[in-house]
């Protein structure tokens, strides 16, 4: 038997992993039922790997992208690409994105209205990251519960985990050294003017922000980094940027209605890389702040490994704490 404390992202991911290789596997979870108390729930949920080469090392690419064939076995996966933009004032911040990732074709105004008809006119420029990907990450954190429920895993909802497990996956609860907490904040919007099918990312010398389409014309506003360990609700300087944002990109959300806010607190190490490592004889998968569902699937093969050194060797990307 595997134990595993904290059943969000990292703990379902391995606990799914674990489970395809044929172990027995409890995991403990303090919320009420899947996802509820993850900050995943908060997440963008897109699958970039080329974007996130902006800013990330090389081997974000390399793992994450085959993200996309994991998350396709447990839930719906929309490959319609991302679609990053900036105004006329910025479109040095688009030279700049350009030179710093890859995959990405040049479009221009007239290209943009044909992939976003919505979009017609607003924009001179952008660049289209064809081999991108975006899920919903509630509905994921669902549909991944229900998968490991069904390979036999059990989920103890509103359960302390006990004092030594397997594996944790706490997050911030875990109170490792190095440890950092990373304040995301996000709206969602219901929007029924506007058909707009790919994440959008809209560039800002400040804070880049991203909109991710939901069903039924529900939009998902949040932005790339926001560092600060406030865990209060999201201020009104950051709502008024995020609505802001969603304007710029296209006037009809003016009235659209705000159907939720939320902010949450995500774990990250310094290079906002994921890690697993052994402390005191438990090993610990943390820092999925910034790649979560990109990573997860890598990361929790890795996690398996370890715990179940019989098995095939799966890469991942692995870090000292």
């Amino acid at each position: 038997m595997i134990t595993i404390a904290g059943a969000g992202l990292a703990g379902l991911a391995s606990a799914y992993e674990l489970l395809q290789r044929g172990a027995e596997v409890t995991l403990f979870e303090q919320g009420a039922g899947p996802g509820a108390a993850s900050v995943a729930r908060f997440a963008g949920g897109m699958l970039a790997p080329y974007c996130e080469r902006e800013s990330a090392e090389e081997e974000v690419i390399t793992l994450g992208s085959r993200a996309f064939e994991w998350w396709a076995k447990i839930t719906p996966v929309h490959r319609r690409g991302t679609l990053v933009v900036a105004p006329r004032r910025d479109r040095a911040e688009l030279t700049r994105f350009a030179r710093r990732t890859r995959g990405h074709q040049l479009l221009e105004g007239g290209e943009i209205a044909e992939l976003e008809p919505a979009l017609s006119g607003r924009f001179a420029s952008g660049l289209f990251f064809e081999d991108e990907a975006h899920l919903d990450p509630r509905r994921a954190l669902c549909d991944l519960s229900t998968a490991v429920e069904n390979l036999g895993g059990e989920i103890r909802y509103d359960t302390p985990a006990p004092t030594r497990v397997d594996l944790d996956c706490t997050g911030m609860a875990a109170a490792l050294p190095k440890l950092r907490p990373v304040r995301g904040e996000m709206v969602i919007l219901h929007c029924p003017e506007v058909e707009i099918s790919r994440t959008l990312r809209l560039l800002h010398p400040r804070i880049p922000l991203y909109l991710v389409p939901r069903d039924d014309q529900h939009f998902m506003i949040g932005a790339t980094m926001v560092e600060s360990n406030s865990s209060r609700p999201a201020s009104l300087r950051s709502v008024t940027e995020l609505l802001s944002a969603a304007f710029a990109l296209h006037p009809a959300f003016g009235e659209a209605s705000v159907v939720e806010l939320g902010a949450g607190l995500r774990p990250a190490f310094a290079d906002n890389l994921p890690r697993l490592f052994e402390r005191d004889g438990v090993l610990h998968l943390n820092g999925l702040y910034r790649h979560g569902f990109l990573l997860a699937p890598a990361m929790a093969q890795r996690a398996a490994a370890r715990l179940m050194p019989q098995t095939a060797q799966t890469p991942a990307m692995e870090r000292t704490g």
